[in-house]
């Protein structure tokens, strides 16, 4: 049994200061399950309305006593919604952020495994491991997230099994300011190799992952754009982990010593 007893899981979160973070863009029809499903663990949940154009404001509608809703009327893509997520809860002092998205593919059931982890290791950011195995996925979310987890090494000297999955916690007191550069997908990777940068502990744990049918999985990935915006980031922080990245790692171990 962890510090905090046998008590429930809103209670813990509670204690932690963790509040939910799903970011969202025309995700209409699986949006009200997966904020409801997560309601279950905590009544602090914050939802990033990314300008969606489909029925996601009819959707939110019938949360608005119960849960935060952040909206603006022209997508900027996920690191601008997780920016703005981050900045309220910040602004309502929390020291970590739980995330997942708004599709369906994470599920609810294992945001306790979460709170142990952070319970076990404070200050930690803890990344959902998604297994693939006996699951239909197209060759170029595989190749995707393989790209990810190389350059992810490239840059930091670390291994993770699973750099693009948005089931996280972000330990955003730990992090104090840090924000990503970029707006969009590769944001995600960026705050990884940032946290690194700076010997904010990352540990991985296994999650399930939901995938629908291909013809009915809805997917805002545009490859050939996004895999040239996020090369040329890759290439930029490849500079960076020389000048700036390996040589800070080396330096706060040091003095941490």
């Amino acid at each position: 049994m962890n510090k905090f007893g046998a008590i429930s899981s809103k209670e813990r979160m509670k204690q932690l200061k963790m509040c939910v973070l799903i970011p969202t863009y025309n995700h209409s029809a699986t949006l009200k399950m997966v904020v409801e499903a997560v309601l279950e663990y905590t009544s602090n949940v914050l939802v990033v309305d990314d300008g969606s154009t489909d029925l996601t404001k009819e959707v939110l509608s019938g949360f608005n006593n119960t849960i935060t809703i952040i909206s603006y009327p022209k997508n900027r893509g996920k690191g601008y919604a997780l920016k703005q997520g981050f900045k309220e809860a910040r602004q309502q002092g929390f020291d970590y952020v739980l995330t997942l998205d708004s599709d369906g593919q994470h599920f609810a059931s294992n945001i306790p495994d979460f709170i142990s982890c952070i319970e076990q290791t404070p200050n930690a950011l803890v990344i959902g491991s998604r297994t693939f195995q006996g699951i239909e996925i197209k060759r170029s979310s595989l190749f995707a997230n393989n790209f990810s987890n190389f350059w992810f090494t490239v840059q930091t000297g670390l291994k993770l099994p699973d750099t693009q999955t948005g089931y996280r916690v972000y330990p955003i007191k730990k992090m104090r300011n840090m924000q990503s550069i970029s707006n969009r997908y590769e944001a995600e990777l960026e705050l990884l190799v940032r946290c690194a940068w700076r010997n904010i502990q990352l540990i991985s744990i296994p999650v399930q992952v939901f995938y629908p049918s291909k013809e009915k999985r809805i997917s805002h990935f545009r490859p050939a754009k996004d895999f040239a915006r996020i090369s040329i980031m890759n290439t930029l922080f490849v500079l960076m982990s020389i000048v700036y990245g390996y040589p800070s790692i080396l330096i706060r171990k040091i003095f941490k010593r």
